[in-house]
């Protein structure tokens, strides 16, 4: 689309095809070809699944009889006290085991990733599945994110990753052995650095290689054969295609990547003092807490799933499946849980975002892995709740759920649909929408900045009667005006002169009209006494949205919990 744009003729278009850079050389080019693979009969099609379902029946088995060992020696506990101290050792216990045991499995079936090609439905891509399955589903990885604690899990898992570096994506590298980061390097969240891509019926994997002191921003993608020089930068919602490099020192943005306008700079924050004592203080204090908080949670959900007839009949009366208290009594924990936690969801969530937001001063710099680091990572967890963000999205009580976390937004013109049901936000009282503004999906509000020491929070700001397309990210100091169109996954530009009054496509963005002729046809709805109605119309639809949606995961709850109660002795 881009390409229409830019040669908006086809003779144009096709000379830009044509005088397009040859494909570079990869590390797989030297990696010998295989013959073209023929058709995936059934046979290797089923013997694959099998593979997988004996795997997944292997793991569910070796967990369970670990569970009910651990639950017995937790419930022979004296107290209620006494039963707790068994189960925050029994949390950490769990949470340590979960993660190392891909550990473990990854360097027993794998030992070092090589760039190769696997046969997609072999023996050697179940291996690859099973190591993937694992080490994404792994849970103190995921709850780690931004610590140096889920480095060193990588380092366990072969990657080579220099010291004081701060890695913020969830989307964790799979073929580890194959990353390779330098030090003093900032790796911004929902960034792909996975070291395989799957092509023409193979997975390949490749290096991916970061330098020291480098930069990569929000929402990129660097795939196989890729490598950022030292002190390099690659900015938001950009790509590093197959075989492109950033030489040391410069700043590149765009998909595919390419040389930025100079004053382009991503990396601003002012370095701070941040030594190994304090990320040694943060990593433990964050595992204690992790195991006296979600460790005893899991094991307190995994004791009720051991469905002890004793605990049953506590929580129930119940008899067994005979009897109709047995699911009237599940049905009521099933929807008190739900239910509970929605209004729990909608009003302590912003009120504790609010309070634990009032420290972080606006362009302040503070040293990582401090008070200060824990407040806004606990403020964008709370923040960004996707239960509570999907149940009120895409309806009139969108705006007011941002408002209670501390957006600024007034005054409103309602649409009933402002926002979608996907929203991150890192802070979200530095956060502003102008009046008339709707946004698609996926907006990302990226008011959180980084170094490998140190952090800042800033406001980022969207102008008046903007609209927004699905995947951006906008970050603080974003140069956009009023009356933008931003089209999905458009890059918003971060240096020059600010737009207004124009259509911002693609990454780098280009200009593009900000409206046609033919988009006046839809003025009449929105004025006068027809809009009314027809946002009446859409809030009662809405109502019914919601109710449908908490009844679905009511009933979830609900199943599960029959089966947790049914008397197997």
């Amino acid at each position: 689309m881009r390409d229409v744009y830019l040669h908006p003729t086809v003779r144009r278009l096709a000379t830009a095809l044509t005088e397009a850079p040859p494909h570079a050389r990869t590390v797989l080019d030297r990696v010998p070809q295989q013959p073209t693979a023929p058709v995936v009969g059934r046979l290797r099609y089923a013997l694959c699944a099998t593979l997988q379902f004996l795997a997944f029946l292997a793991y569910v088995s070796l967990a369970s009889v670990a569970l009910d060992a651990g639950t017995s020696w937790m419930t022979r506990g004296q107290g209620w006290f006494g039963i707790y101290e068994r189960g925050v050792a029994l949390g950490a216990v769990a949470l340590i085991g979960a993660s190392l045991f891909p550990i473990a499995a990854k360097w027993a079936l794998i030992g070092r990733w090589k760039p190769r090609r696997i046969r997609l439905w072999s023996v050697a891509y179940v291996r690859f599945w099973c190591v993937r399955t694992l080490v994404v589903a792994n849970p103190l990885a995921r709850l780690t994110v931004g610590t140096p604690m889920y480095t060193a899990y990588l380092r366990a898992l072969g990657a080579k990753i220099g010291p004081r570096t701060l890695i913020f994506t969830r989307w964790l590298p799979i073929c580890t052995d194959l990353l390779t980061v330098g030090a003093d390097t900032v790796i911004r969240k929902e960034t792909y650095l996975n070291g395989y891509r799957a092509r023409d019926g193979v997975i390949e994997t490749g290096p991916v290689t970061i330098g020291s002191g480098a930069f990569v921003g929000e929402q990129s993608t660097l795939d196989i054969g890729v490598h950022l020089g030292d002190t390099a930068q690659l900015g938001h919602a950009s790509a590093l295609h197959e075989g492109q490099s950033i030489p040391a020192g410069q700043r590149w943005h765009g998909s595919p990547a390419r040389p930025a306008p100079t004053g382009c700079e991503y990396l601003t924050v002012p370095p701070a003092r941040c030594g190994r004592l304090r990320r040694v203080c943060h990593s433990l204090a964050t595992l204690l807490v992790l195991t006296a908080t979600v460790g005893v949670a899991e094991v307190a959900v995994a004791a009720l799933l051991e469905a002890r007839p004793a605990l049953v009949h506590t929580l129930t009366g119940a008899g067994g499946p005979g009897s109709w208290t047995y699911y009237a009594d599940g049905l009521e924990i099933a929807a008190a849980t739900v239910f509970g936690l929605a209004l729990l969801g909608a009003t302590l969530a912003p009120t504790l975002s609010r309070i634990l937001s009032r420290p972080l001063g606006p362009n302040t710099v503070y040293p990582l892995y401090g008070v200060r680091f824990t407040l806004q990572r606990a403020v964008a967890r709370l923040a960004n709740i996707r239960f509570t963000i999907a149940l009120f999205g895409d309806s009139s009580a969108i705006v007011h759920y941002l408002k209670a976390l501390g957006y600024r937004l007034a005054p409103i013109e309602q649409t009933g649909s402002n926002f979608g049901t996907m929203l991150k936000h890192e802070v979200p009282a530095l956060s502003r929408v102008g009046t008339g503004t709707m946004v698609s999906d996926g907006l990302s509000m990226a008011n959180a900045e980084y170094s490998s020491t140190s952090f800042r929070t800033a406001p980022a700001a969207i102008g008046r009667h903007n609209y927004l397309g699905n995947n951006i990210v906008y970050p603080a100091g974003g140069r956009t005006g009023d009356n933008c169109l931003l089209a999905t996954k458009a890059m918003i530009p971060v240096s020059g002169p600010v737009a207004e009054n124009t259509g911002l496509l693609g990454s780098p963005p280009i200009e593009i009209p900000r409206s046609v002729e033919r988009d006046r046809r839809f003025d009449h709805p929105t004025t006068g006494s027809g809009l009314r109605r027809r946002l009446a119309a859409k809030n009662h639809h809405n109502v019914v949205t919601m109710a449908l949606f908490l009844t679905v995961r009511c009933l979830y709850v609900y199943g599960l919990l029959l089966i947790a109660m049914f008397p197997l002795a």
